[in-house]
């Protein structure tokens, strides 16, 4: 019951708001907004991603490599996230180990 109450809220706002997300979705001046803002959130996600992860985990070039091989994965070739982190770690354990 506790697990209805708490998703019941963000879901009717969700249905109620679909008929005039639909609306709104047609302006011209909306849509660049929603790009302006979704270029905005890339950048926090960056810089989130920089300060306390590359910062902390990114020690040197084959660290670097690790993590470029898995961006090369994911984007490149489409890999499974799961199969590109399991690879990570398995490229972090071998270059450990040796």
């Amino acid at each position: 019951m506790a697990v209805v109450f708490i998703f019941l809220p963000g879901l009717l706002i969700a249905v109620a708001g679909a008929s005039l997300w639909s609306r709104l979705a047609r302006r011209e001046n909306v849509r660049a907004s929603l790009a302006g803002i979704n270029a905005a959130v890339v950048g926090i996600l960056g810089a989130a991603l920089y300060n306390p992860v590359w910062v902390s985990a990114v020690r040197g070039g084959a660290d670097a490599a690790i993590a470029l091989i898995g961006l090369a994965l994911l984007e490149r070739w489409k890999a499974p996230p799961v199969a590109v982190v399991v690879a990570c770690v398995a490229l972090s354990l071998a270059r450990a180990l040796f």
